[in-house]
C-alpha cells in the first residue's frame, strides 16, 4: 500500500533567512534533539537549507522515492526514511539529478546513497551514512510520502526546517526557528567578537566559559 501527501507548504523564506548563518553546531549547544548525528554530506563542503519533504521506504523498494521526487518543488529538501537499512542505497546519479532538476535544495538519507562521482558533479548537497553498490528496486511494495518520518532518531515532521553543512544536519519545527536563530546568532557573534579576541590577548578559554571556576573551587576545597 502506498501512502502520497501533498507536501507541507514552504516555510516562509524570512524564517529561513534568519538562520542562513547558523550552524547546526551552534544549536548543538541549546538542543539535544533534532539532529541526525550519524550523517555526513557525501560531498564537501555542503550546506543547505529548506522545508522538509519526506519520504519513507521499506528496506529494498524504492517504488515511492521515485514516484514522489517527480512532486519535488524548489525550496524542498528531500529527507528519506529508509525503514532502518544500513546496507542498500536508495538514490543515487538519476535520483538526485531529477531533484535537483525540480529545485530541491538538499537530500538528506538515512541510510546510503551510490553513484558517488555523479553526486560530487551534480553541485546538490546530499547527506547520507556513506555509499554503497548494493541499491534498492522498483518493487511496487509499499511506502509513504509527506509523512513523519524518524531520520537517526529524529522525528521529522513534513514541513519542518532542514539545516545542514560541514558538520551535519538538524531538523526544526518552524515555531521554534526565530528564537533558536536569535540565539544562535548571538552565540556566534560572541565567539567572533568576544572570544577570539580574548585569546588572542592571552586570555584563557576557561575563564570565558565558566570552567576555570569549577576547577578551581573544587581544588581549593580538597586543598582544605
Amino acid at each position: 500500500m502506498f501512502t502520497i501527501n501533498q507536501p507541507a507548504p514552504l516555510v516562509d523564506d524570512s524564517l529561513l533567512a534568519s538562520l542562513k548563518d547558523v550552524s547546526p553546531s551552534t544549536l548543538g549547544h541549546m538542543l539535544d534533539s533534532g539532529f541526525a548525528a550519524d550523517l555526513a554530506p557525501v560531498v564537501r563542503p555542503a550546506r543547505c537549507i529548506g522545508t522538509a519533504f519526506t519520504v519513507r521506504l521499506p528496506s529494498l523498494d524504492s517504488t515511492a522515492l521515485h514516484y514522489a521526487v517527480d512532486m519535488l518543488a524548489p525550496g524542498y529538501v528531500l529527507v528519506v526514511d529508509t525503514g532502518g537499512d544500513r546496507t542498500r542505497a536508495c538514490l543515487g546519479g538519476g535520483v538526485s539529478f531529477t531533484a535537483k532538476a525540480r529545485g530541491a535544495v538538499g537530500i538528506v538519507v538515512d541510510g546510503k546513497v551510490t553513484d558517488y562521482n555523479d553526486l560530487s558533479e551534480l553541485g546538490i548537497p546530499v547527506y547520507a551514512r556513506g555509499v554503497s553498490p548494493l541499491t534498492t528496486r522498483i518493487v511496487g511494495i509499499e511506502g509513504a510520502v509527506n509523512v513523519p518520518v524518524n531520520i537517526d532518531g529524529a522525528v521529522v515532521t513534513p514541513g519542518d526546517i532542514v539545516l545542514a553543512d560541514d558538520d551535519g544536519v538538524v531538523f526544526i519545527s518552524p515555531s521554534d526557528a526565530a528564537h533558536l536563530a536569535d540565539r544562535a546568532s548571538k552565540a556566534q557573534q560572541w565567539e567572533s567578537e568576544v572570544l577570539i579576541p580574548h585569546i588572542r590577548q592571552g586570555g584563557r578559554i576557561s575563564d570565558l566559559s565558566g570552567a576555570a571556576a569549577y576547577v578551581e573551587k573544587s581544588a581549593a576545597e580538597a586543598a582544605i
